[in-house]
């Protein structure tokens, strides 16, 4: 098998036979769900492109492998390639053409390839879920962002008594240990979604403790997306 270096030219070269985009993707999903032999060309097709992204990606964030071979990093493209083409598939009915329908696949390769690097990068790494905040000099710490014993303190009380103890483990592994949520996600066995519904939570808790507490004005802020 011949390993291609995203870097170079051969790789910016378009998927040339598959469907057009002219029509905004619908030959594309006509082609996809067809049960012959149509359908199967347009899925090598998509693949193809796919595995262009993939390759890309996992290329683009290899120093997060250290000790990668190009052959490892050529195997996680082709599985990041094989779970976005699944993805993609799924939820093809959820196109609604606003980019067009090659932009919109290329980005479910780039994300199924940063999953991936994630994941193996935290593969024999311990992920600590913590139930406290102990305090550092890192600059990530409550302490050295806020430049201010009180609020410090104010922080770590808050997160002891106002979060529930699944709050406070997600919300300390994905600030503080600066863990991948995906791969969070992964080790405590959900999702993505609901662990950004925990963490909108805590910090809405948080936020209204510290308000209550004069440490932080009460404006209105943004839902998180």
């Amino acid at each position: 098998m011949t390993v291609v270096n995203p870097s170079t030219p051969e790789l910016d070269t378009r998927v040339a036979d598959g469907p057009s985009d002219a029509d905004n993707g619908s030959a594309w999903r006509r082609d996809l769900t067809d049960p012959g032999a149509p359908g199967h060309a347009a899925q090598r097709e998509l693949h193809a492109l796919l595995l262009r992204a993939t390759r890309r990606q996992v290329w683009r964030l290899r120093r997060q492998l250290p000790g990668a071979g190009s052959h490892d990093l050529e195997d996680l493209a082709q599985q990041s390639a094989d779970d976005a083409l699944v993805a993609v598939l799924a939820k093809l009915d959820t196109f609604e053409g606003r980019s067009r329908f090659t932009t919109w696949v290329y980005k479910f390769g780039v994300f199924h390839a940063g999953v991936a690097v994630r994941r193996q990068a935290w593969r024999h790494r311990e992920v600590g879920l913590e139930e406290s905040l102990t305090p550092t000099d890192s600059a990530a710490s409550p302490a050295a962002v806020a430049e201010a014993t009180d609020l410090s303190r104010a922080v770590e009380k808050a997160i002891a008594e106002d979060l529930t103890p699944h709050q406070r483990r997600v919300a300390l592994a994905l600030i503080i240990e600066q863990v991948p949520i995906d791969v969070l996600a992964e080790r405590l066995g959900t999702n993505r979604n609901a662990l950004y519904k925990t963490l909108h939570d805590a910090r809405q808790r948080l936020r209204a403790s510290l308000t209550d507490g004069g440490y932080l004005d009460n404006k209105p802020t943004r839902s998180d997306p």
